[in-house]
């Protein structure tokens, strides 16, 4: 053999591995689309990629996510959901309320969606049927509003003498109105007279709690959302400082410092948006997936907090909570 050709039978044998790797497939990237902050999502992000790993699936290892965080700011999600499009990714999961899954689905009509939310799916025109979603968009949702009822009853067992409730809220979530009707339908019945502030903005979370202390309100709900979950430091060390006993919709405020939270076990049905994922990049279509209802709700009860505010929580309640931080 000649050395001409010799060497260039070494340069074409060197050239095959990186050909070999130019035809491999590429690692598949989901989207992940959330209202929330980065920090604020670490623990749940933990658990949407458990439902992924469990279904054979590792973020660095053969998926690639994506993420994006609106922040609280819900007018950037359908810029931040473009961005998702455009990267072509395989999946979006919008996580995080009702707004990110609107913006997912404004923004494509062909990439597979999977949602994670508190509001009725149907309601906001995600879905067509929780049986069969249709479309290309399921999920799982946390019934958040459904919650609300019970929240009140916490509070009076807890407050039986309280007559005014303070309710925050946060308008330009699309789920608020509904919310606000069914909250205030559930404290008539009640005899509670509801006393409702808008909060979109820090400052507004600030006035929000002078009303209630001028107005003289005996307890707090704070609304499902994610702007204001967001907020969940300024808000419970407001409510400390006012004194007025507050309960929220997640845990994460409870154990960072809130009186209580009653809901749903968010982290559960982050783990079951991983899992759907998953499946979805196994073939399945968003279709044919049954839109995930809470199968878990838990109680959380602070008595730190309790004991600062002075009040004696009810060995009833008590013994009802799922966790009780002491």
């Amino acid at each position: 053999m000649r050395r001409r050709e010799f060497i260039s039978l070494l340069g074409g044998a060197a050239a095959w591995p990186v050909a070999a790797r130019a035809q491999e497939p590429a690692m598949p990237v989901i989207g992940f689309l959330s209202a929330r902050s980065h920090a604020d999502s670490a623990g749940l992000l933990v658990s949407f990629r458990k439902g992924l790993t469990e279904a054979g699936y590792v973020d660095g290892q053969n998926v690639q996510i994506e993420y994006r965080f609106a922040e609280g700011r819900y007018e950037r999600l359908a810029g931040l959901a473009k961005e998702l499009v455009g990267r072509q990714v395989v999946v979006i999961a919008a996580i995080s309320g009702t707004p990110a899954a609107l913006a997912a689905k404004a923004a494509t009509t062909t990439i597979p969606i999977v949602f994670a939310n508190g509001a009725d799916p149907i309601a906001s025109g995600l879905v067509t049927s929780l049986n069969r979603p249709g479309g290309n968009i399921s999920g799982v949702t946390f019934l958040a509003s459904e919650t609300i009822p019970k929240r009140l009853e916490v509070l009076h067992e807890l407050i039986p003498r309280a007559q005014v409730v303070g309710y925050l809220v946060n308008p330009v979530n699309p789920i608020t109105e509904g919310e606000v009707k069914d909250t205030a339908a559930a404290a008539r019945l009640r005899g509670l007279q509801l006393l409702v502030h808008s909060a979109s903005a820090e400052g507004a979370i600030d006035e929000g709690f002078i009303t209630f202390m001028q107005r003289r309100v005996d307890a707090l709900i704070i609304g499902n959302d994610t702007f204001l979950s967001s907020r969940k430091e300024q808000i419970f060390t407001r409510a400390a400082q006012h004194a007025i006993p507050t309960i929220y919709y997640e845990r994460e405020f409870a154990v960072a410092g809130g009186l209580l939270s009653y809901g749903t076990d968010f982290a559960d049905s982050y783990r079951q948006a991983g899992d759907y994922v998953a499946r979805i990049l196994k073939g399945m279509k968003p279709a044919d997936l049954p839109v995930q209802q809470p199968t878990k709700y838990e109680l959380v009860i602070n008595l730190k907090t309790a004991k600062a505010l002075g009040l004696e929580v009810p060995p009833t309640l008590l013994a009802r909570a799922d966790e009780v931080i002491e």
